[in-house]
């Protein structure tokens, strides 16, 4: 008798009433090979993980607690449980992005409301041991923005493909480039400063070693090629076809089709919006702007031919086929009614 395949596991970040939510913490949802999702229930009852992230080893999920200031570890438990893993560890205000490093050895936390830019050393059980505060940042746009300085405000960290790590900075629109020094946490490489009042938010890498990012404020797509060692900024362009409104801000930035396309996530208008990856990787042209099936696309994941889409505000995961030929989503497929979905991992 053969055994049915194991199923994948998705993960999703949350608000919790503490954040504005109606979640219970980490939920967990079955994908299927049809590209629906199930919902299994809720993974680990915690306080507004509003983003997670996957050790890449082993059965380990690490939690903001957005609201509280903490970052928080679990073990896989049973079927689709989390157990906490150890204390939680102090973190900064409006904890909003954890990361994991490819091999391991540590975690990445970037705050929102303040700024900071944390790391934790992780033990061989995927426990946060020792945390390490990296340096903070400096506004290279301060000469043109008179009056009260601008907040820094971390949003997200990429684990580079030549183990260095990248953060944004939407309150000083640049890109941060760290080495990590083992005992000493993120050590300053360089920075990349892009224009000012774009407000940098999430970054993807694409196989040719560019990255992709995808700015909150301004609604644009940038991408930075390693040159000698630095980043430099090489394309500047919209994130949609129709061009954005006043009010609405950008979200996330993923890849699909072995590179081919990026998917751009708008709240406000709530699209997603397909764009051509060209030039080898150095351009970003808008294809089609899609309603994105709900209110306030927060994050989306593209698996295979699928294309996952999380609804904060409407309480639902949209998931949409992909044409193979064009990338774009043809149609809703599965309509999966869940609270206050913020982020979408796999669970590995």
């Amino acid at each position: 008798m053969t055994s049915p395949a194991p199923r994948t596991v998705i993960w999703t970040g949350t608000y919790t009433p503490d954040g504005g939510g109606r979640a219970d913490g980490i939920g967990a949802l079955a994908a299927h090979p049809d590209g629906s999702l199930e919902w299994l229930g809720t993974a680990a009852k915690t306080d507004s993980p509003s983003f997670v992230a996957v050790h890449p080893t082993l059965p380990v999920v690490y939690a903001v607690a957005e609201q509280r200031k903490m970052v928080r570890a679990f073990r896989r438990s049973g079927d689709f449980g989390l157990e906490p893993l150890g204390e939680p560890q102090p973190a900064g205000e409006a904890t909003c992005h954890v990361a994991v490093d490819p091999q391991g050895r540590f975690v990445t936390a970037a705050c929102w409301g303040d700024g900071q830019v944390l790391l934790y050393q992780l033990d061989a059980d995927g426990g946060m041991t020792r945390r390490l505060p990296a340096a903070p940042s400096v506004d290279p746009h301060a000469g043109l923005n008179p009056g009260e300085p601008r907040q820094s405000r971390a949003h997200a960290s990429l684990m580079l493909a030549d183990g260095r790590v990248m953060t944004t900075d939407l309150g000083h629109d640049i890109l941060r480039v760290w080495n990590y020094v083992p005992g000493t946490g993120l050590v300053a490489d360089h920075e990349v400063v892009l224009p000012f009042g774009t407000g940098p938010r999430h970054m993807v890498q694409h196989q040719n070693g560019n990255v992709f990012v995808v700015s909150e404020y301004s609604v644009e797509v940038f991408i930075v090629r390693p040159e000698a060692g630095t980043f430099e900024l090489v394309f500047r362009g919209p994130a949609t076809s129709a061009g954005s409104l006043p009010d609405d801000s950008g979200a996330e930035i993923c890849l699909g089709f072995q590179g081919a396309y990026a998917y751009v996530g708008v709240r406000g208008s709530n699209i997603i919006s397909v764009l051509e990856v060209g030039a080898e990787g150095t351009e970003l042209a808008p294809v089609k702007d899609t309603p994105s099936g709900g209110n306030w696309p927060r994050h989306h994941l593209v698996r295979g031919n699928w294309l996952h889409v999380a609804h904060e505000r409407s309480d639902n995961v949209a998931t949409f086929a992909l044409d193979a030929l064009t990338g774009c989503p043809k149609e809703v497929v599965h309509d999966l009614q869940t609270p206050s979905p913020t982020a979408l991992v796999p669970a590995g």
